[in-house]
């Protein structure tokens, strides 16, 4: 059997789809072909409209610990290291760019530890439910290297730069109950209960007006580079979209006939 084989498992329900990244064995550690698997099916997820909002998650003990150490030593004994540099622009750089883009909502579940640039994945999402149990860490310093996957640059933007400096550079472990008080984790749940939990935020969701959660998303993101007036042209352009769906109609008829509405997502 291919031992890549599955590597990304999928299940969907009510609208959500989740993925769980499946290399238990390495504590799901990042590899190209896990990562470009998790690359096509974010990408399938965004053209799929029966797909309203997405989940990722880990098996086993941890939800990622990042960059696969054991290829990377594998490879430079061989004398053929990983090009750090390409690895990144080619394999890692797309998904985290996909799950910005991605207009649906997107649930980092952390069932347990997320380091290095398994933490960077679980920033790339919109919300973050961490089990109890789950560590985060900035393993980057404990081997000489810079934070990457969009860290340094969504981190601060949750918490702030002196809070996103100190997890930087100490590398220190991070308990889901200081990631919650931190800013960058939503809900803290016990760990027996987070795919309990998880489903019924994510089922939520996909509930919602999605084309208006997209654009949403859309919004905020594009705040981060913009002044003030062109963030107002943006919220006009995006509105004039979003008055247009099917689900704002929706949203209207079910206000006067003092009903909760159905939105399908269109």
């Amino acid at each position: 059997m291919n031992k890549d084989y599955d590597l990304v498992q999928i299940e969907n329900r009510h609208g959500v789809r989740m993925l769980t990244l499946n290399r238990p064995d390495v504590l799901n550690a990042m590899n190209a072909t896990m990562m470009q698997a998790l690359l096509n099916e974010i990408q399938a997820a965004a053209d799929d409209t029966s797909v309203r909002c997405l989940v990722i998650t880990g098996t086993g003990k941890a939800f990622c610990s990042g960059q696969d150490l054991g290829e990377y030593r594998e490879r430079a004994e061989s004398g053929h290291p990983i090009d750090l540099e390409k690895r990144l622009q080619d394999v890692y750089h797309p998904v985290i760019a996909a799950l910005q883009r991605i207009e649906k909502p997107v649930i980092a579940s952390v069932n347990g530890s997320a380091a290095g640039a398994g933490f960077s994945l679980a920033l790339g999402c919109d919300f973050r439910i961490a089990a109890e149990s789950a560590k985060f860490i900035q393993a980057f310093i404990r081997i000489g290297l810079v934070p990457d996957c969009a860290s340094t640059y969504l981190l601060p933007r949750l918490i702030g730069t002196a809070r996103a400096a100190d997890l930087m550079m100490t590398g220190r472990v991070v308990s889901a109950q200081e990631a919650e008080s931190l800013g960058f984790v939503n809900r803290v749940v016990a760990d027996d209960v987070l795919m309990v939990e998880t489903w019924r935020a994510a089922e939520e969701l996909a509930k919602l007006p999605t084309k208006a959660v997209g654009l949403i998303k859309r919004a905020i993101n594009e705040s981060w580079s913009v002044d003030l007036e062109t963030q107002l042209e943006l919220e006009a352009r995006l509105q004039t979209i979003a008055s247009n769906t099917d689900d704002h109609q929706e949203g209207i008829q079910a206000f006067f006939e003092k009903r909760e509405p159905e939105y399908q997502g269109k």
